[in-house]
C-alpha cells in the first residue's frame, strides 16, 4: 500500500492535491501489528482506535486488546512488527513470519521507485515518483534526471539553495500541494548527512520530509526508581493542537535538531520548555546512544535519526509543560510503559526510542519477544549507506 497518492479535490479546479485524503500514520502502529502478528497481511483501515483508559497513571485498558504480560509468554502485540511498521519505506513484508533482509540494507520495492536527491556530490534525499511529477512544473529550481534529482547549476552556495527552495516551498504551500506543508512552523532543519558534516542548505521543517532528508533529533528517558514499584518511566500525552500525532502518548521530552542548536543545547532547550526540568537535573543527561529508522506516511519520508538520552529524575519531581505542545504527563510502572508503547494511542515514530529503553533495561525480554535481537537491529537502520558523499 503506498502512502502517496493523488486525489482530486472536488470544487478544486482541474489540478489534483497531494494526500488530500491521507492515510493514518498511526495505521502502521498496532492495529496492523495485531493482524500481521497472526500472519494476516495489513492493507490499512480507517476504523477509529481503540481507546486508552489511564488513572493516576496505575492502570491502563485497552479495550478488549489487552495484552499478556506475563513472563514466558509471548506478547499478542509483537514488538518485532512494530518495528518492522516503523520502518515500512525500507521493509516489504511486514508480516510476523517473514525474515529480515540479510544484510538489513535502505532497499526495497518502493525505494526503487524513488530517485536520490543529489546536492554539491552529497546524496541528500530521495524523491518519490509522485514528488517528481510536481517538481517537474519548478524547472527554474530542480533538474529531473534519469538517475537523480538535482538544483540548477547556479544555485551553488548554501544561501541562494535556501532561497531558492524557499520560494518553491511558499508556491507549493499556497496551492496546497502537500498535506505536510500545512504543518508549515517557521522552523528550519540543515540540509546535510550527518550533524558532523556540512550543512548544503537549510528547508523548512514541514517539507523535510517531501524530499526525504534526513532528520534529527533528541529524546529523553525519564525514570523514577521507586521503592515500591521499581522502575517508573514518565511519558507526556502530545497536545491535541500539534500538527503531527495530536492527543498521542509519547516519550516524555523530545525535539528536532533546529538551525543553530547542538544536540546538547537541543536536549537542554527541551528538557526545559517541554518538562520544566531544572537545570540542576538536566546536567545528570546521559546521551546514550543514536537510533535510525525509515518511516513512510502519507506526508512524506521520515529517515530520522534519534539521540536518546537517558535521566534519572527525583521521586518528588513532576513535570510540567511550558511550550503548549503537552497535555498531560502520566509516571508508569515499567510494565504499564511497554503496554501504552504497544497501545494504538502511542507515536509509531517514538516506539523505538521507548523500545529501546525497554530493552536496555530488562523489562521486555526475548521471552516475551522471541525475535527481540531483530527487534535491535531495526533500531539502527544503515542511513549512512545512501546518505553520503558520493565519491567516498
Amino acid at each position: 500500500m503506498s502512502a502517496f497518492r493523488l486525489h482530486s479535490v472536488s470544487g478544486g479546479g482541474n489540478n489534483p492535491t497531494l494526500y488530500q485524503q491521507p492515510l493514518c500514520e498511526r495505521e502502521f502502529g498496532v492495529r496492523a501489528a495485531l493482524l500481521m502478528s497472526a500472519g494476516v497481511p495489513f492493507g490499512g483501515s480507517s476504523s477509529s482506535s481503540n481507546s486508552m483508559n489511564t488513572s493516576n497513571g496505575n492502570s491502563l485498558n485497552n479495550s478488549g486488546n489487552d495484552i499478556n504480560m506475563r513472563r514466558g509468554q509471548v506478547l499478542e502485540v509483537r514488538p518485532y512488527v512494530i518495528a518492522k511498521n516503523f520502518n515500512n519505506f525500507v521493509i516489504d513484508d511486514r508480516r510476523v513470519d517473514a525474515p529480515l533482509p540479510d544484510p538489513l540494507t535502505i532497499s526495497s520495492s518502493r525505494m526503487k521507485q524513488c530517485k536520490p536527491f543529489v546536492i554539491a556530490g552529497f546524496q541528500l534525499g530521495l524523491i518519490t515518483p509522485e514528488v517528481e511529477e510536481v517538481l517537474k512544473e519548478y524547472a527554474q529550481v530542480f533538474v529531473i534526471k534519469d538517475q537523480c534529482v538535482t538544483l540548477v547549476d547556479t544555485l551553488n552556495t548554501y544561501d541562494s539553495r535556501t532561497k531558492a527552495v524557499a520560494a518553491v516551498l511558499k508556491d507549493m504551500r499556497s496551492q496546497d500541494k502537500f498535506l505536510t506543508l500545512r504543518g508549515w512552523r517557521d522552523e528550519f532543519f540543515e540540509v546535510r548527512i550527518n550533524t558532523g558534516k556540512p550543512s548544503i542548505m537549510r528547508m523548512e521543517r514541514a517539507a523535510t520530509c517531501i524530499f526525504g532528508i534526513r532528520q534529527f533529533g533528541v529524546d529523553i528517558n525519564g525514570f523514577v526508581n521507586h521503592p515500591e514499584k521499581g522502575l517508573c518511566i514518565w511519558l507526556q500525552k502530545r497536545s491535541d493542537n500539534k500538527q503531527r500525532w495530536p492527543g498521542m502518548w509519547d516519550n516524555m521530552v523530545s525535539g528536532g535538531l533546529s538551525v543553530g542548536f547542538s544536540v546538547s543545547e537541543t536536549a537542554q532547550k527541551e528538557a526545559n520548555e517541554e518538562a520544566s526540568i531544572p537545570e540542576d537535573m538536566v546536567k545528570d543527561l546521559e546521551l546514550v546512544k543514536t537510533i535510525s529508522i525509515f518511516f513512510e506516511s502519507e506526508r512524506g519520508l521520515s529517515p530520522n535519526t534519534e539521540f536518546i538520552h537517558d535521566l534519572e529524575l527525583p521521586l518528588n519531581f513532576i513535570p510540567r509543560n511550558q511550550d503548549g505542545e503537552v497535555s498531560e504527563f502520566q509516571l508508569l510502572t515499567a510494565r504499564e510503559a511497554l503496554d501504552m508503547v504497544l497501545s494504538p494511542k502511542f507515536k509509531t515514530t517514538s516506539c523505538p526510542v521507548a523500545l529501546d529503553f525497554l530493552i536496555r533495561r530488562g523489562v521486555l525480554t526475548d521471552e516475551m519477544e522471541p525475535e527481540l535481537e531483530r527487534v535491535k537491529q531495526l533500531l539502527q537502520i544503515p542511513l549512512l549507506d545512501f546518505y553520503r558523499k558520493l565519491d567516498e
